[in-house]
């Protein structure tokens, strides 16, 4: 997708701008900025990570990083009892759930007037609210709000990978933020180039760019702890990192829309501009390469 951004960009701006050199050609003439929730933050610093270490640009300028997933350990009984039924389990259902998701427009179309009813209905409608809190550890966000969106409807509904869902258990069960393990130590070596999945906090050094990274305080899914730690990695790593906190539970960062996570968000992206480790990033790693090069002859 974010190719396929570049594409256009470039070629928008091309045919409309007479000013570009030949010279610049290699420089991006864009800005681009990703604001990422939960799962999607930990998918935007995977894909960050792994384009540096392939020595590929990302085309990325900020990342805007909402209560990103990643660190795990740090959660609620209920997430652990699920963490290990799921890995026991895997294995067994891996040839034959490909998804997690409502099947058929019949069922769908049953969840969809389940949803209405409980907009309609407060008193069962507070009831299943406190239920799913239980159930994802007290956390209070409104999960039957949500179902109430447009995208959850008869004919088409949102689902959860099998192997996304397993990635995080893996990630939980490690306590560390790592690629997906395939399960053996030959499938791992194909992949990755070692037996093991990458660990991702081990290569926060190579973020180039400035992360934003805020946390919810009445977050129960992902806790305050756990974004602190992507934090801490950052810093240590010379990543030039924020952290803010907000009284937000889980959702609330995307469906709430408060005015003042809308603000903070503004005034982030007005900070866009080149980070001195993404102007000089790319060269250091050159140095390093043939320094390595002159070690070996």
């Amino acid at each position: 997708m974010i190719e396929k951004i570049h594409e256009i960009k470039v070629s928008e701006l091309k045919s409309g701008r007479h000013d570009q050199e030949e010279g610049s050609s290699s420089e991006q003439p864009y800005e681009l900025c990703t604001i990422c929730h939960s799962l999607g933050g930990a998918a935007i610093l995977i894909y960050v990570i792994t384009r540096r270490i392939e020595e590929k640009p990302h085309r990325l300028s900020r990342m805007i990083l909402l209560s990103p997933a990643g660190f795990h350990d740090d959660s609620t009984f209920v997430f652990t009892m699920m963490e290990y039924l799921f890995l026991l389990v895997a294995p067994v259902l891996a040839p034959f759930l490909p998804a997690f998701y409502i099947p058929t427009r019949f069922f769908r179309m049953l969840l969809n007037k389940l949803a209405r009813d409980f907009h309609n209905l407060p008193a069962v409608g507070g009831l299943v609210q406190t239920l799913m809190s239980y159930v994802v550890g007290g956390d209070s966000s409104n999960w039957v709000g949500v179902l109430g969106i447009p995208h959850y409807n008869m004919n088409d509904m949102p689902g959860v990978a099998f192997r996304v869902a397993l990635h995080l258990a893996q990630m939980k069960h490690s306590k560390k933020f790592i690629m997906f393990d395939y399960g053996s130590a030959a499938a791992n070596l194909e992949e990755y180039g070692s037996p093991e999945p990458l660990d991702l906090g081990e290569y926060y050094g190579f973020i180039d760019i400035p992360v934003d990274l805020v946390a919810g305080r009445k977050d129960k899914v992902i806790r305050p702890s756990m974004v602190r730690k992507h934090y801490k990695l950052m810093k240590e790593a010379g990543v030039e990192a924020s952290y803010n906190e907000f009284e937000y539970a889980h959702l609330d960062f995307t469906f709430s829309h408060r005015e003042e996570l809308l603000a903070y968000v503004m005034s982030r992206l007005l900070l866009v501009g080149p980070s001195s480790k993404q102007i000089y990033g790319q060269k250091s790693l050159k140095l390093k390469g043939k320094d390595e090069q002159a070690r070996k002859s």
